[in-house]
């Protein structure tokens, strides 16, 4: 695993490699102190996995992520906890607190080693959908959420984005429906039509519709129609 270091500080840089050189797959390809030289090496070596560092010389790390035109997967490590939210908003793989503890360290390079593993065509690796009991990060605008994925009803397309039905709140996020079907379990979200995918467990009842169709009742009021073509597959999923 080709990894590289951004660290403003000496001793911490130094540290990191103690801890690294115990982990026979890692590979340190190089390490900065700078938001600058950090950017040019980062998109010439195209490091696997980022260590970075949230408080920069004259800048952070968000804003080295922002100028990188090959994204590595990144761990933040920072003495700083408030940073969180807005890491895992940037999909961060990790957050480690400094003074760094070797074992959560070795856990971020699990999760690593895990994304960075080939994902068969033929099967999905198990775990590798999130569920009921994930917690979910959102965000609309300047309102965040931190949500039980079992607790939302359901998810309908607008465009490029997607609409969350939860607790009355309905935020809009950055991302399309598709790209949301091919990460939540099959077994609890259902792709009803083009335009939703509903939370199976929140169904309160089904009655026939157009065409051979459905329409779904769901718990939190919602009335979704299901086409013949989706009907015939949620008849599957559902019966005995």
């Amino acid at each position: 695993m080709r990894i590289y270091i951004v660290e403003d500080s000496r001793l911490a840089r130094q540290e990191l490699r103690t801890l690294l050189a115990a982990i026979p797959d890692a590979d340190i390809v190089g390490e900065a102190a700078e938001l600058a030289p950090a950017r040019e090496a980062i998109d010439t070596l195209q490091p696997e996995l980022l260590l970075l560092d949230v408080e920069l010389p004259g800048a952070t790390g968000f804003d080295l992520l922002d100028q990188l035109e090959h994204l590595p997967l990144v761990v933040f490590t920072t003495a700083y906890d408030q940073h969180a939210l807005a890491a895992f908003e940037r999909n961060a793989l990790d957050y480690l607190l400094k003074p760094i503890d070797p074992l959560r360290l070795e856990a971020a390079l699990a999760k690593a080693r895990e994304r960075l593993r080939p994902t068969p065509v033929v099967a999905v690796a198990p775990g590798a959908f999130k569920g009921a009991d994930d917690m979910v990060f959102l965000r609309d605008g300047e309102r965040c959420w931190f949500v039980r994925l079992g607790d939302i009803a359901g998810f309908e397309s607008c465009g490029n984005y997607a609409q969350a039905w939860f607790d009355g709140q309905r935020p809009l996020i950055n991302r399309t429906l598709t790209s949301l079907e091919e990460k939540l379990d099959p077994q609890l979200f259902f792709r009803a039509s083009r335009s939703h995918l509903i939370n199976l467990r929140w169904i309160q009842g089904i009655e026939p519709w157009s065409n051979d169709g459905y329409r779904v009742l769901l718990r939190d009021g919602h009335q979704v129609e299901v086409s013949r073509r989706q009907a015939k597959l949620l008849r599957e999923k559902l019966e005995l």
